[in-house]
């Protein structure tokens, strides 16, 4: 129970992150996004981190766990957030969401291969549905923004937002794959740890993601770029730095107490969260309609049924024997 609690959260936060990166992102640049939130995340976890270190927490870490996290915060926070901040740059947020949250069928897929979780066929339903779900909402990115664009432009209006599909669309498939590993190598470093063992493990991977973008600077065009930044766009970034940092620390506290097949599908909520927070910040810098909302119902259809209790569906429905044995199959 409080791994799904924790996971939920987790849900939200990562929503409410997303929507102010899409506002900081829409006249600012990826990397100027990662160089303010990821030290955010050392400046929010590193209290915690010493308080939970000195509760003893910090001998819940052996080398080798030191030096997975470390890899998390270098392929996640760097280049998985990278490819994030550029799909949502390129297409937006209600766009490229279902297919970064293809992530999931990444992580289970892995969860089976290395560390040997069950894989039902509830789970496969699920994982379909979820495919389902990213192809849907492919559609009404060239008709909503094209349409929108031409009625505002005739108005005399400044044009809507008009998606670019197709690099959203690699930067998505991109973080996806990333975001998507990364559970599996933290479920690996934190396998029968505590939650306090969560937020050391967030803090090493932020800390390691952090001392690499401080050794990027010393590029003089990246310099440049970061000088560059606008002052109305600051505020959005340390929004989304702090809310991504929750949400890490919520994500890594409910992978150290529950399966990742329990913690990963209620993670897919943030869909859900994410139209709703879109709505209210990003009108004008997203793409609506029928067929967004029902990418992201499908998606989240296929993400409760890829955390159903198999047993549990069997018993309530009374199913026959050879339905049962179906829905019993493991891989």
């Amino acid at each position: 129970m409080l791994g799904a609690i924790l996971a939920i959260l987790s849900a939200a936060t990562f929503a409410l992150n997303n929507a102010a990166a899409r506002r900081g992102v829409v006249t600012g640049t990826p990397a100027q996004g990662m160089v303010v939130t990821v030290p955010i995340g050392v400046a929010c976890f590193l209290p915690l981190a010493l308080v939970a270190a000195g509760m003893g927490g910090l001998g819940d870490f052996p080398p080798r766990a030191v030096a997975w996290l470390a890899a998390v915060g270098l392929l996640h926070f760097l280049l998985g957030r990278y490819c994030n901040y550029r799909a949502n740059q390129a297409a937006g947020v209600n766009i490229t969401a279902p297919v970064i949250q293809l992530q999931v069928v990444v992580t289970l897929v892995l969860a089976v291969i290395i560390l040997r979780e069950p894989f039902t066929p509830l789970q496969m339903i699920g994982a379909v549905l979820m495919l389902a779900g990213a192809f849907i909402t492919q559609r009404p990115g060239r008709t909503l923004a094209g349409a929108g664009d031409n009625a505002q432009a005739g108005a005399g209006r400044a044009p809507r937002f008009v998606p670019r599909q197709a690099v959203g669309y690699v930067f998505a498939a991109m973080a996806a794959l990333i975001y998507g590993t990364t559970p599996i190598m933290v479920r690996t470093a934190l396998e029968h740890a505590s939650p306090f063992s969560g937020i050391l493990g967030v803090s090493i991977a932020y800390g390691a993601a952090t001392l690499a973008i401080t050794l990027a600077l010393l590029s003089p065009p990246l310099r440049r770029n970061v000088m560059s930044l606008k002052r109305e766009n600051i505020r959005w970034f340390v929004y989304s730095g702090v809310f991504v940092a929750a949400a890490q620390g919520l994500f890594y506290s409910a992978v150290a107490v529950a399966p990742i097949m329990v913690v990963m599908p209620l993670m897919q909520l943030s869909l859900v969260f994410r139209l709703v927070f879109s709505t209210w910040l990003n009108r004008d810098h997203e793409v609506f309609g029928p067929l967004v909302v029902l990418g992201a119902f499908v998606s989240v259809v296929g993400a409760c049924t890829v955390s159903m209790d198999t047993d549990a569906i069997i018993d309530a429905l009374a199913l026959p024997d050879a339905l049962a044995r179906g829905l019993r199959w493991r891989v």
